[in-house]
């Protein structure tokens, strides 16, 4: 089975399962409607053959609302969090238009029902749950086909250099994605040695032949300092009938993901800088902050007297280790970390922390890789000198080095440093490209709200507090 016919395959399978889901919770709310007596009893509820035209629409409204939302469109990548956010909000729309229907279809007919109010939030509610639940086994079962190479997108890339070697990197080290790398398309054609083991195929005005030789799924095109008319015309290259083309963000389109239209007199203005963290957002976030570092402070300080205790047993020093970094409108505060170094780890002065840096201590490769030596950071949350979320603070000295190196970077001090951040959920902690780190950050900033910040702390409770560069 090709990968076209495998997506199409499981599109058809989910609506099922979506389905099937739905029914159950239907079935559900309609028993716990009858079980509960509250508020009042259910004295109001008919026998359950009445209702099944109700979960008809029911069914057809919600799988109507996810075929609209592009809910049966399997991508690459989704995010749990995601998932569940889509799911919630598309039961929420399905079932609000099922009520309308049978207002509109059932009123003064056979089959008028009188629907329960609980009954309704039950089905909801059983929804949101069951239908999350069986597209998390759908997922699971689709990455291990994808994962094993049975099924595989053919994938080009177009791209030279580091950035074209980042992208194969990430796809080899992602193999849930399902994406076969065919081969690179680069400037200067076969002239280029490959890349990683991946042969270069040709250059760009060959694209439409190797799209057709290769039976090319998708085109990823990783070159970002391209003109404008030539990066149109490198698309227009691509398009072929069932072919997708991904195009990695550069520095501009990280800069414009945040853009808002505004005008002057009637003239249209892109606004580029519209900043959403202002006003009650800024207010919400900092009650976020106070409430979620209090509670973790509180629940994790048996476990952070443990650690305490383990550092001074370990080596000579303090259990504390105190630096200064920069955080908002590039102010520097002392932010407080367990010690994962020899205590004269910086006599010498700042040093950047690598792989098997010899100056940790036998405890610290375990407290970082696990980040326990991050949760006195929580302190700082709470005094108001960083955040939940934001992009990660550096030391003066090296902010001085990296503004002068990578553009925009001193935009990351616009927001609070962050205890976690878009970067590092999405694997650039510890020794990993600055330059990459910032442009993670930049969106991030441009693109901030309430729902992203969420997102972000729940992806680092599950999975996001295990350093692998750590060593």
């Amino acid at each position: 089975m090709d990968a076209r016919r495998f997506r199409t395959f499981f599109s058809i399978s989910l609506a099922v399962m979506d389905s099937a889901m739905l029914t159950m919770a239907f079935v559900l709310g309609y028993r716990l409607r009858k079980l509960i007596p509250w508020p009042s009893p259910a004295v109001d509820i008919d026998q359950f053959p009445s209702y099944l035209t109700v979960l008809l629409l029911y069914i057809f409204s919600v799988l109507l609302v996810f075929f609209l939302f592009r809910m049966y469109h399997l991508g690459q990548g989704i995010s749990r969090v995601d998932e569940l956010y889509a799911v919630a909000g598309g039961i929420t729309v399905g079932i609000l238009l099922a009520v309308a229907l049978t207002a509109l279809t059932l009123k003064n007919t056979v089959f008028e029902v009188n629907l329960s109010r609980m009954m309704i939030f039950y089905t909801w509610a059983g929804s949101v749950v069951l239908v999350e639940m069986g597209r998390l086994v759908f997922q699971e079962l689709r990455v291990g086909i994808q994962g094993q190479g049975v099924v595989a997108d053919c994938v080009i890339i177009v791209g030279e250099g580091d950035l074209a070697q980042l992208v194969i990197q990430k796809v080899r080290g992602s193999p849930f994605l399902g994406y076969k790398v065919m081969g690179l398309v680069t400037r200067r054609g076969a002239a280029e040695e490959a890349i990683d083991g991946v042969p270069v195929l040709g250059r760009p005005p060959d694209l439409p032949d190797l799209i057709e030789k290769h039976k090319v799924d998708s085109v990823i095109i990783a070159l970002t300092e391209l003109p404008d008319e030539q990066r149109v015309e490198l698309i227009s290259l691509c398009h072929h009938e069932g072919v997708n083309i991904k195009v990695f963000a550069g520095l501009f389109d990280i800069m414009a993901t945040g853009v808002t239209i505004d005008d002057l007199g009637g003239l249209p203005l892109l606004n580029i800088r519209d900043v959403a963290l202002r006003g009650w957002s800024m207010s919400f976030k900092r009650l976020m902050d106070i409430v979620g570092s209090g509670l973790i402070l509180i629940v994790t300080s048996p476990l952070m007297l443990l650690v305490a205790i383990l550092i001074k047993l370990d080596s000579p020093g303090p259990a504390f280790f105190i630096q200064e970094r920069m955080g908002l409108d590039a102010k520097p505060f002392p932010m407080i970390k367990f010690r994962s170094m020899r205590r004269d780890a910086e006599a010498n002065g700042a040093a950047w922390t690598v792989r098997d840096d010899p100056r940790k201590t036998r405890l610290g490769t375990f407290i970082r890789k696990y980040s326990l030596d991050e949760f006195p950071q929580f302190i700082n949350v709470l005094l108001g000198h960083m955040s939940l979320v934001g992009p990660r603070p550096e030391q003066p000295a090296f902010v001085d080095q990296f503004r002068r190196q990578i553009s925009r970077y001193m935009d990351r001090h616009h927001e609070k440093a962050g205890v976690t951040g878009w970067a590092q959920v999405n694997g650039l902690r510890g020794d990993t490209s600055i330059a990459e780190r910032t442009k993670y950050d930049l969106w991030y900033i441009e693109n901030w709200s309430i729902w992203l910040d969420i997102k972000i702390i729940i992806r680092t409770i599950f999975g996001g507090f295990i350093d692998r560069t750590a060593r």
